[in-house]
Parts: C-alpha cells; structure tokens; sequence
C-alpha cells in the first residue's frame, strides 16, 4: 500500500480550537507573551505546530498585517 503523504497528525477541531485560543490569548497584552507555548502545552500539541496556524488566522482577523487567505 503506498502513502499519498504525510498522516494529519491534528484534528481540525483541535486545530480550530487551539488557533482560536491562542489568537485570543496573544491579543491581551498581558499574555501575549508565550501564549503559542501556553496554549500548545494545555491542549498537548507542539508549539511548533501551533505557531505557523496561528499567524494566518491573526492576518485574516486584522490582527496582523498582509494578506488574507481571502486575498491570496
């Protein structure tokens, strides 16, 4: 059997959840810093994983300039 790629490793509605949660944490600037860690280590996925979800969803919040995935 041949592997068309990678396995998702994450659910979407724990990706959903988390981006949600950390955009929402990083807009406070009282705990914007280390948010990403924060929020990746309570729900038990890497920051590293985390990290590259988030900034998209903050640009097409207009939390962060460039562009949206709408625009792209």
């Amino acid at each position: 059997m041949r592997s068309t790629g990678a396995p998702r490793k994450y659910l979407g509605e724990l990706k959903e959840r988390a981006t949600r949660l950390a955009v929402e944490a990083r807009r406070d600037a009282g705990s914007r810093t280390g948010a990403i860690k924060r929020i990746a280590d309570q729900l038990g996925i890497h920051p590293e994983a985390l990290h590259p979800w988030v900034r998209p969803a903050e640009i097409d919040g207009g939390d962060r300039p460039g562009t949206t995935t709408d625009d792209a």
